[in-house]
C-alpha cells in the first residue's frame, strides 16, 4: 500500500520550521522496513513456524558498550497532528472522519497517520463477522456503490440449542436479528477501509509495531515510539538493526483492539479503570471453509448454544455462509471459566462433529484458521476513555454488544466520535496560533469532549440496554439462570430495570485449582472435520523471525519460577487456553516440578489470551517486530 507524500507541508499559511532532529520517515526507511518484513513472510498455508520443539524465550547475554550505544542511539522524530495506533475498523474510521472534517473545512492539511503492526492491512484482523452497517452508513453514505469483497447480505437465520445429537430451535433475542446486516470477511473490510482512508489523505504505515508511549515533562502522552528491528534473541543489535522512530502528536489514539499492550500501559498510568468493573473476555476461534455447492446457502446465519460446552462455561457457536462458497464456522468461549482443564481449541474441534455443523462441513475444505480475544464486559467495564494527550477507541476500550455478538459498528462509531472531538481541539489550536501569528507547538491536547459524545451516542444507549445480559450468567444456576434472565431482559425489560449487575473480578482470578475438577480427555482429531493445533497454526501464515527477542515476557525471564507458581495448581493451563501451541510443559526429571515450561513464541497468533487468563498474571504480551505474526486470509 503506497505511503502518502512525505514532503514538508505548509499549514494554514504558516511556514513550518523543521528542527534538526525532526524528520519525516524517509522512503528508504519505509522501503527497508517493508523489505525486512517481506523476507520473513511465508506463503499462506506453508508456515514453517508451527512448532513444538524450540523455545524462543529471550536470553540476554553480555552487551558491549558499542552495542549499548547502538541500541540507545537517538530516534528519528516526526511530528503529526494525530497518530492512530492500530489499523482496524476503529482506527481507520477515526482517520477517515478526521480527514473528512479537515477537507470539509477547506484546509486539508492535517497530518493523520495510522501505524499498523501487521505486514499488510487486515492481516491481523479477526471477527465472525456479521456487521451492522449503522456506522458505515454514517461514515461513508455511498459505501455500497463500491463495497468490500465478499460482502453478502443476510438472507436467513436460525438459533439452535445443541443437546446430544439434536439441534433444538431457540427464539432469537431481538438484538440478534440480522435483517439489513451483512456477512463479511473483516480483514477484507479493513483493506477496503484503508484504501478509502488513503484516497482522502491519511498516511498509512503497515509493518510498524508500536512499543512505547512517549510522555512530555508534565506526564502527558506526546506520542509513541515504534519497535526497534534487527535485535537478536540475546538483545544485541544485528547487522540489520534499525532504530525505532518517535511520532509526536497533538492527539494519540489507541486503536489496538482487545487488550492492547499500549492500552494496558495507559490504563495503568492514568488509572483509567478506577471507576469501572474489571473487564471480562471471550476467546473467539474460527475457521473458513470452502464447502460443496449443494451445501452452500448464501447469506445464511446461525448461532448455537449448548454442546460442546457444559452449563458452567459461557459461550456459543456460529456458522455464516458468504462470498463464493465460503463458510465461517467458529466458537466463542467466555474466559471466566473456572475449570483449568478446559481447552477452548479442543471444544471448538468437538463442536464441528455435531451433526448440525458436520452436515455442512463434510466434503468441504478448511482453508484458514484464526483466534482472537474479545471484550465481553459491556457498559460496566468501559474505562475512562481519555487521558492527557490521547484516547482509547474501539476494542481498546471495549464496546462489544454481547447479545448482538457485534462490535465493529460500535468500534467504528467510537473512532468517529473521538475524531470529532480531536478535530475541534486541533482546529482551535491552529486558529489561535494564526491569530497570534505564530507556529503552534506540537503539544498534547486533551479531548475530554469525546467522553461526553460517547455518552450522548447510540453506542451508550445500546450498551446500557443490554448491560445485564452477560453478567447474568455468573449466577448459581449458570446457563439456565442466564438464559432465563436474558430472555426477560431482552424481550420485556429491555434494560429498563433500576439496577445493574456487576463483574466482580478478573477472568484470571476466577480460575480454580485443577484438583477441584475432573481432567477432560478430548478426542483425537480425525483430520477431516477436526485438526491438531499445529495444522491449524500452519493455516494462519504466522511468521516471526527466529532470532528476535521473545515478545511473551515472563518477569526476569524466569520460566522455572513461573512453573513453580503455576504448574502445581493448574497442571498446564497455559497449553490448554492457548489456541496456537505457544506454551508447553515438557516432562523433565531434572526440574523440581518434573516439567520444563517452554514458550514457542514463533507460533503466537496475537490473540492475547495468555495475558488475560494466566492465573499467575506473570505473562506480558508485548509487540514483536513490525510485520511479524499471522497473515490471516478471509477472516
Amino acid at each position: 500500500m503506497a505511503a502518502q507524500s512525505l514532503a514538508p507541508q505548509a499549514r494554514r499559511g504558516i511556514a513550518i520550521a523543521t528542527a534538526g532532529v525532526l524528520t519525516r520517515p524517509s522512503w528508504a526507511q519505509v522501503a527497508r522496513r517493508r523489505q525486512i518484513i517481506a523476507q520473513r513472510t511465508t506463503t499462506l498455508g506453508h508456515s514453517v513456524n508451527a512448532r513444538s520443539f524450540s523455545s524462543s524465550q529471550q536470553v540476554r547475554g553480555p552487551i558491549t558498550e558499542e552495542e549499548k550505544e547502538i541500541l540507545q542511539s537517538e530516534r528519528e522524530i516526526d511530528e503529526v497532528d494525530v497518530c492512530i495506533v492500530g489499523g482496524g475498523p476503529a482506527g481507520l474510521a477515526a482517520a477517515i472522519r478526521l480527514k473528512q472534517l479537515d477537507n470539509e473545512s477547506g484546509s486539508g492539511e492535517l497530518r493523520v497517520i495510522v501505524l499498523e503492526k501487521a505486514a499488510d492491512m487486515g492481516s491481523h484482523t479477526v471477527s465472525g463477522a456479521v456487521i451492522e452497517p449503522k456506522a458505515l452508513n454514517e461514515l461513508l453514505p455511498d459505501w455500497l456503490d463500491s463495497p468490500p469483497d465478499s460482502l453478502t447480505p443476510v438472507k436467513s437465520e436460525k438459533m439452535r440449542f445443541l443437546l446430544g445429537k439434536y439441534a433444538l430451535p431457540l427464539p432469537e433475542p431481538p438484538q440478534m436479528h440480522n435483517e439489513g446486516n451483512y456477512v463479511v470477511s473483516l480483514n477484507q473490510v479493513v483493506k477496503w477501509l484503508a484504501e478509502k482512508a488513503e484516497e482522502i489523505g491519511v498516511e498509512i504505515y503497515p509493518g510498524f509495531s508500536v512499543s512505547e508511549l512517549v510522555y512530555d515533562q508534565n506526564g502527558a502522552v506526546k506520542g509513541i515510539a515504534t519497535n526497534d528491528m534487527g535485535v537478536s534473541r540475546e538483545g544485541k543489535p544485528k547487522g540489520s538493526f534499525e532504530r525505532g522512530m518517535e511520532f509526536h502528536a497533538r492527539v494519540t489514539m489507541l486503536a489496538e483492539g482487545c487488550h492492547g499492550s499500549l492500552s494496558k500501559q495507559a490504563m495503568a498510568k492514568f488509572d483509567l479503570r478506577k471507576d469501572c468493573d474489571p473487564q471480562t473476555y471471550g476467546l473467539g476461534i474460527k475457521e473458513i471453509w470452502e464447502v460443496p455447492k449443494e451445501k452452500f446457502n448464501p447469506g445464511f446465519v446461525t448461532h448455537t448454544m449448548g454442546y460442546p460446552l457444559t452449563s458452567s462455561v459461557y459461550g456459543g457457536g456460529f456458522m455464516y455462509h458468504f462470498g463464493d462458497g465460503l463458510v465461517a464456522v467458529g466458537l466463542v468461549i467466555g474466559l471466566d471459566y473456572k475449570n483449568p482443564w478446559v481447552s477452548p481449541y479442543q471444544e471448538f474441534q468437538k463442536m464441528k462433529h455435531h451433526p448440525y455443523y458436520a452436515e455442512t462441513l463434510k466434503g468441504g475444505k478448511c482453508i484458514s484458521y484464526a483466534a482472537r480475544a474479545l471484550n465481553e464486559g459491556g457498559l460496566q467495564s468501559v474505562p475512562k476513555l481519555t487521558f492527557p494527550g490521547g484516547a482509547l477507541i474501539g476494542c481498546s476500550a471495549g464496546f462489544l454488544n454481547v447479545p448482538k455478538i457485534k462490535g465493529t459498528h460500535t468500534a467504528m462509531k467510537s473512532g468517529m466520535l473521538a475524531a470529532e472531538a480531536a478535530f475541534e481541539e486541533i482546529t482551535n489550536v491552529y486558529a489561535q496560533a494564526e491569530q497570534d501569528g505564530i507556529e503552534p507547538a506540537c503539544e498534547p491536547l486533551d479531548i475530554i469532549k469525546y467522553e461526553q459524545l460517547y455518552k450522548d451516542s447510540w453506542i451508550y444507549k445500546e450498551l446500557h440496554e443490554i448491560r445485564n445480559v452477560r453478567p447474568s450468567f455468573q449466577n448459581p444456576l449458570q446457563l439456565i439462570g442466564g438464559m432465563a434472565w436474558s430472555g426477560l431482559d431482552t424481550y420485556i425489560f429491555k434494560g429498563r430495570v433500576p439496577f445493574t449487575f456487576h463483574h466482580k473480578t478478573t477472568d484470571a482470578a476466577l480460575t480454580e485449582d485443577a484438583s477441584k475438577h475432573k481432567k477432560i480427555d478430548y478426542p483425537k482429531p480425525d483430520g477431516i472435520l477436526s485438526f491438531d493445533i499445529l495444522t491449524s497454526v500452519s493455516r494462519t501464515g504466522t511468521n516471526h523471525d527466529e532470532d528476535e527477542p521473545c515478545h511473551l515476557r515472563v518477569p526476569a525471564q524466569d520460566l522455572e519460577k513461573h512453573t513453580a507458581i503455576s504448574y502445581p495448581k493448574y497442571k498446564g493451563i497455559e497449553n490448554r487456553f492457548c489456541p496456537a501451541g505457544v506454551y508447553e510443559y515438557i516432562e523433565d526429571a531434572t526440574k523440581d516440578e518434573g516439567v520444563r515450561f517452554q514458550i514457542n513464541s514463533q507460533n503466537c497468533i496475537h490473540c492475547k489470551t495468555c495475558d488475560i487468563k494466566v492465573p499467575s498474571q506473570d505473562i506480558d504480551w508485548t509487540v514483536p517486530e513490525g510485520g511479524d505474526g499471522p497473515k490471516y486470509y478471509m477472516t
